[in-house]
């Protein structure tokens, strides 16, 4: 397999508009989960290299955040279109390093652009508000200010979209940033800071750091310069990292992990629900916070609809990324691989029948089989903790009552889904699940342009929309008495 040169190159720190090993000269190998060849090798910043990040952060938000919005929408555009004409190369280090295929890394380059763009947009649209004074001679403004330096976390299973989300969002908001990408895929995520620095973002404004992410968290999170912590990962870590947030004071988004449910109704057509299913479970390996899981099927459906999906499953062609055929890659490392292994077997021993896969595939590479596991035990491990990986989990429901009440059994709450051509259920559906994100016959609910975040354990506040642009502002009252 031959890869972009830029692919085998170290990957340095970017700080205060500086590339840059770190301190301490200490580098993390980076691999290939479809071969587990080393393909480069990444810096580890130090205290030093973090305290550095942040007074470049805390000092570039005295001109940035007082930079016109419009200034800022030109950079952030100007990153844009520098991100397009770059994107086939970083798609393709993002598959090598990451291992989904390179049309899932296509796409998902193409939404970060969008994303870019959308913030672009929207900084320019920071609008406040005038408030009717109870005197005449008294003016009531309230304006939206930038909260400060920013520390945010992006996790490794779409590495391009959750550092776009956090360091456009910031930016356009007149904040200044200090990303840590996952270490998992540091070519392409550099790849994307490069942009923002080639565009003309002032030094100090995006700064990135890699390293061991429980020390840079709790060196960044009660550092004084930081104002906001963003963070996208699992429950346990954000559960953490907010309580340390809410120790110093700090605002925090937290989008954590889930475990979606999808209610198939009888009226849902039954081919297009299995093929939407089966394309949104094995896409990223199933490594996808708003992934379906559980699969509530009606009673009157179950056997048709379980034929449809497993018609589908057999379809799907595991293998290198960087192979046209492939349609599922492998998963990112070893940790995966054995949460798989051990997810299916606790799900054998209470009760659930594997009815596709269910096993590590031979050979390098972190491989695993597409899987469908049918009806195992509410007490399972699979039936409560997050897969993020390739399992899909059918079972059946007999009244609709029943499927939200194991639709909303678990404590997370980020994403559902429903197939159905009732309005009536529909509209009980959509009353009666307890998430953030619903998407009723389809799946496609991640766009720049909209909310997403969970409620529950899944976290609080948005990266997407409206809402995120409201997290890294604060109102502020001004108000004057005229003579």
């Amino acid at each position: 397999m031959t890869l972009p040169s830029h692919t085998t190159r170290d990957v340095d720190l970017f700080i205060d508009g500086a590339w840059t090993n770190g301190a301490g000269d200490k580098r993390l190998d980076n691999r290939n989960p479809a071969t587990l060849d080393v393909i480069g090798r990444v810096a580890v910043a130090t205290e030093t290299d973090l305290e550095r990040a942040a007074r470049a952060a805390s000092c570039a938000f005295t001109t940035w955040s007082r930079t016109p919005p419009l200034e800022r929408s030109n950079i952030l555009r100007r990153a844009a279109a520098l991100f397009r004409e770059r994107a086939e190369d970083i798609s393709r280090a993002m598959t090598v390093e990451q291992g989904k295929p390179l049309s899932e890394s296509r796409l998902e380059a193409e939404l970060a652009a969008q994303i870019i763009d959308w913030f672009a947009e929207e900084g320019r649209r920071t609008y406040g508000r005038i408030v009717p004074s109870r005197h005449p001679l008294i003016q009531q403004h309230v304006i939206q200010v930038p909260v400060g330096p920013v520390a945010s976390f992006a996790p490794w299973n779409f590495p391009l979209t959750q550092v776009a989300r956090k360091i456009s969002a910031a930016l356009a908001a007149g904040c200044t940033v200090i990303i840590k990408p996952p270490e998992e895929a540091p070519v392409c995520t550099s790849g994307l800071v490069r942009c923002f620095a080639d565009a003309g973002v002032p030094p100090g404004v995006v700064n990135m750091v890699f390293g061991a992410p429980g020390e840079i968290s709790s060196y960044l999170v009660p550092h004084p310069a930081i104002r906001k912590i963003s963070f996208t990962g699992s429950v346990p870590v954000g559960k953490h990292l907010a309580s340390l947030a809410g120790q110093h004071m700090k605002r925090a988004t937290m989008e954590l992990g889930g475990h979606a449910p999808v209610i198939v109704t009888p009226t849902a057509d039954l081919p297009m629900a299995a093929k939407t299913i089966v394309q949104a479970k094995y896409a990223n390996c199933g490594q996808v916070c708003i992934s379906p899981t559980r699969i509530l099927i009606a009673d009157s459906i179950y056997e048709r609809f379980t034929a449809e999906f497993l018609d589908n499953v057999r379809s799907v062609v595991v293998g290198d990324g960087l192979d046209p055929a492939t349609k599922m890659g492998p998963l990112n490392n070893e940790r995966r691989l054995a949460a798989m292994i051990r997810l299916v077997e606790d799900a054998r021993q209470h009760g659930g029948k594997v009815l596709a896969g269910g096993n590590a595939i031979d050979g390098r590479g972190h491989f695993f089989e597409p899987t469908v596991i049918a009806e195992p035990g509410l007490e399972s491990a699979l039936m409560n903790e997050e897969p993020f990986g390739p399992i899909a989990i059918l079972t059946r429901y007999s009244a609709l009552d029943e499927a939200l009440e194991e639709a909303n059994r678990l404590p997370f709450g980020l994403a559902a889904y429903a197939f159905s051509d009732s309005a009536n259920d529909i509209a009980k559906i959509t009353a009666g699940v307890q998430t953030g994100m619903l998407g009723i016959n389809h799946t496609a609910i991640a766009y720049a342009e909209t909310p997403f975040g969970g409620v529950k354990d899944s976290g609080y506040g948005s990266d997407g929309g409206l809402e995120a642009m409201r997290g890294y502002l604060q109102p502020e009252l001004v108000t004057i008495a005229t003579r």
